[in-house]
């Protein structure tokens, strides 16, 4: 992939494949002199990472074409479990509110507390993911994820719910950076590689829209406990298969696990991140149940006391990066337009994405009155534009331009919202809020592929898990904040409507277009930073030679 650096030099940077890692093992490189290009990466940070990721020959596994195909399901099924399980909880939330007794303040919180979790440990499970190994770890996450999607299924009361699904959420950090690296192991740089990070992106929407729809089925039946029974079932499955077929963790990440974790880790960068982002996922949670409780002094201690954290980070892994030491994500990288700019993105493409898909909700059952049955259908064509989306980015990603591609399904995405926001709840499904359902994943799906091609490019091979954790952070905030924004604008709106019964489907319709303005103003502000900081990525996911 071709890089613009800040003073206008291309860079080209290259991903070995499991045969020229052997190749580096053996005394040779895929960079020339590894001297050299490493030096002009700045620190010994970089030569540590490529040690780490030496293979012996042996250590190479061809995997036949029916292998990759079960690799390419295990991974895009890490993505898609949990927005399966979004999609059953989300419709079947006022149901398990009554059935376990769980509180109007905390009834969002089965939903937030996930992503709350997942979001602050994504980049520590990437960093000990690079060490010991992507496999071991993506492993114990499918396990800790069945056990604890059984747990959620089997919960009674309100602290077990939302205790499980915290877990969940930490499970679900253990698999997301290392699929993310696997993929950069078992795929070389080129078609297959493009396919599998589109999968593993149109798994999100597709999971969604599946689990709205089961979720509604089992609800209205036998019961909202089946979607979780249902989902660790399938899970185990494909633990099974994950272990039967993912290649073997290399000799490298066998040996000196204990010294490398304390000196190839920047740990108290990771603290510093965590707790950044613990401390403002607890305050935007908090937010998104009740706006009301930012005047308590501990949600303004927290929210202060983040951006100290965030401040110390900053300072610190700029220190890190002169020393020519471990730095999580290093300050020189936000300094690269295409890296800026493609985070961004993914914040404001993930945050319009999950807020189109909770005021859809909404508006389907509590302004048109549909019972959560008739609302998971109506979310049918969710899926299907994401496989087709799916398809289509992981056989053209290659061939077109990254930038047009994150234009194009941006533009989609943002018809999506903006249909929505000018709906008539009178009007029939299939005038308005068929094309929106079937528009909103396109753009996520483009998002996803291009953005983890472009973001594992900038990291260096043995930081792949890292790089996941980067991307994964990044969109796990963006769906927080999203929601947390949503829900202040259309409170707000609502209130300040001209309608007396504020709880009126009328009064809500008026908050509702308003949250759907939003998520059309924020894929409208990521159209501008994508012509102006995206233009000369090129094309991403090419072959290499």
């Amino acid at each position: 992939m071709k890089n613009d650096m800040a003073g206008g030099a291309t860079v080209t940077m290259t991903e070995p494949t499991p045969m020229q890692a052997a190749a580096i093992a053996s005394g040779g490189g895929i960079w020339g002199d590894p001297a050299v290009e490493l030096s002009t990466m700045g620190d010994q940070r970089q030569a540590s990472r490529v040690r780490s990721m030496e293979v012996s020959q042996e250590d190479v596994k061809l995997i036949s074409k029916k292998g990759n195909a079960i690799v390419m399901g295990c991974i895009a099924f890490s993505t898609g479990i949990a927005s399966f399980l979004a999609g059953v909880i989300t419709i079947a939330i006022p149901i398990m509110a009554k059935d376990l007794n769980i509180p109007e303040n905390l009834v969002l919180w089965p939903v937030t507390v996930y992503s709350l979790a997942c979001g602050c440990t994504l980049l520590a499970c990437g960093s000990i993911s690079d060490v010991i190994g992507s496999r071991r770890m993506f492993l114990s996450g499918c396990f800790l994820q069945c056990f604890m999607t059984i747990a959620c299924g089997l919960s009674k009361n309100t602290a077990q719910i939302i205790a499980f699904r915290s877990f969940s959420g930490i499970a679900a950090s253990f698999c997301l950076p290392s699929a993310v690296s696997l993929i950069n192991e078992v795929f070389p740089p080129g078609k297959e590689r493009n396919i599998t990070f589109a999968m593993m992106g149109g798994a999100q929407p597709f999971g969604f829209g599946i689990g709205m729809v089961l979720g509604g089925v089992f609800t209205g039946t036998i019961g909202w406990q089946w979607g979780f029974h249902v989902a660790a079932i399938i899970n185990f499955f494909m633990f099974i298969l994950a272990a039967w077929q993912l290649p073997p963790t290399p000799v490298a990440h066998k040996q000196r696990i204990w010294s490398r974790l304390a000196t190839d880790i920047d740990w108290l960068g990771l603290i510093l991140a965590s707790g950044f982002l613990a401390m403002l996922s607890y305050v935007i949670s908090a937010l998104t149940g009740d706006l009301t409780v930012m005047k308590k002094p501990i949600n303004i201690v927290l929210l202060v006391l983040s951006f100290v954290f965030l401040l110390a980070f900053v300072l610190w892994v700029g220190r890190q990066e002169r020393l020519g030491r471990p730095a999580l994500i290093p300050n020189s990288l936000w300094q690269h337009k295409g890296f800026s700019c493609i985070c961004f993105n993914v914040f404001c493409v993930w945050a319009a994405f999950n807020a189109f898909e909770q005021y859809a909700n909404f508006f389907f059952q509590d302004v048109q009155g549909n019972s959560p049955l008739g609302t998971a259908l109506r979310f049918l064509p969710a899926p299907v534009s994401g496989a087709l989306a799916n398809v289509g980015v992981g056989l053209l990603v290659h061939r077109i331009r990254g930038d047009w591609i994150v234009v194009l399904t941006s533009i989609v995405s943002a018809l999506a919202s903006l249909l929505m926001a000018i709906i008539d709840p009178s009007w029939s499904y299939w005038r308005c809020a068929f094309v929106a359902q079937f528009f909103n994943p396109v753009g996520a799906d483009g998002m996803f592929t291009v953005a983890n091609l472009l973001i594992t490019s900038m990291f260096p091979p043995g930081e792949q898990g890292v790089a996941g954790g980067v991307f994964n952070t990044i969109s796990q905030t963006g769906k927080s904040v999203g929601m947390a924004l949503t829900l202040l604008i259309a409170q707000q709106v609502t209130a300040n409507s001209s309608y007396a019964d504020k709880t009126s489907p009328e009064a809500l319709m008026v908050g509702y277009r308003a949250a759907f303005w939003f998520c059309v103003a924020l894929i409208v502000a990521s159209l501008v930073v994508s012509v102006w900081g995206l233009r000369r990525i090129g094309k991403v996911g090419l072959k290499k030679d």
